[in-house]
């Protein structure tokens, strides 16, 4: 089911138990800030991405690093290095994707990360080492930027999809086929939103973050919250603009969010995490968010 029927979706939806895959990731993977910089490209739609003179290389590595490390202690994570020629690459789960036994390549809307689709060492990894079948979507026409657009419920395979110049719905429509998910909602984002990830996370299959001015239909976040109820969290203005929805879980009893976002969370927002049994963990990435995406950009699972 591929529909933008709000009703429809979540009666659906509702029927659906915890069977279809693993919530959690098995591995995951990143690409280095090498070459990190401002894209004149991203920024035309990307409301997140400060100007040049926020930049700083040096510190995005240092950052990143950190967060390698710091994943690592909770599953498998290896790093592909950037390139100078693709300076948002940092950003990979736009790109690339998994599921069981497949590598998703995604139809990125700018030039300068269309590049990044190109890269033979991330998609041979994929075929030859680990065997995985590739679905190359990044030849056609119609943008979709995977998990960027795509928040997907991994245990009960329902997608949320937020339609924008990242995303179309035919894009959508190709997206929902190569994950093969049960269900996806397709829902329009707000004026000046690009990325569906920086307003919901999905934590392992049982609770939501939600950003809700993010969406044009308030009826949209309001219905996948009672999906979620009683763990689903309504984000404040503040809590989004420091990417508190940009959030993964990688483990059962764990969130990763940055330092900025953690910071960001009410007393409240704690209390219901921790009633649905999260630990927050934080990674200090404020030079890395001068791109315009943060911790859940960065990290591409492996399934």
């Amino acid at each position: 089911m591929l529909t933008r029927d709000i009703d429809a979706f979540v009666c659906f939806a509702r029927g659906c138990g915890g069977d279809f895959g693993p919530a959690v990731a098995r591995a995951a993977f990143l690409v280095t800030p090498e070459g990190f910089a401002h894209a004149e490209q991203s920024a035309q739609d990307n409301r997140y991405m400060q100007a040049q003179q926020h930049f700083d290389a040096e510190a995005a590595l240092r950052q990143h690093r950190q967060l390698h490390a710091a994943l690592a202690t909770e599953l498998p994570v290896f790093c592909f290095p950037g390139r100078a020629e693709t300076p948002d690459a940092v950003f990979p789960n736009n790109v690339f994707a998994t599921a069981p036994g497949r590598l998703i390549v995604g139809r990125m809307r700018h030039p300068v990360r269309q590049r990044e689709a190109e890269r033979s060492d991330i998609r041979g990894f994929f075929r030859n080492v680990l065997g995985y079948r590739e679905i190359d979507l990044s030849t056609q026409p119609h943008p979709c930027e995977l998990t960027g657009a795509l928040v997907i419920d991994r245990a009960r395979g329902l997608g949320y999809c937020g339609l924008s110049e990242r995303c179309d719905e035919a894009g959508a429509q190709r997206m929902h086929q190569a994950f093969g998910l049960r269900a996806t909602l397709m829902f329009d984002l707000a004026a000046g939103e690009y990325h569906s990830n920086v307003l919901l996370a999905v934590l392992a299959g049982r609770a939501a973050l939600i950003c809700a001015a993010g969406f044009t239909d308030p009826a949209v976040p309001v219905a996948i919250a009672g999906l979620y109820a009683p763990h689903a969290l309504m984000l404040s203005d503040g809590e989004q603009a420091a990417f508190a929805g940009n959030a993964i879980a990688l483990r059962e009893d764990s969130l990763w969010m940055s330092a900025r976002a953690a910071h960001a969370l009410t007393a409240a927002s704690r209390q219901q995490l921790a009633a649905a049994g999260f630990c927050v963990r934080e990674v200090r990435l404020d030079a890395v968010e001068a791109g315009g995406g943060s911790l859940r950009c960065c990290v591409a699972e492996v399934f």
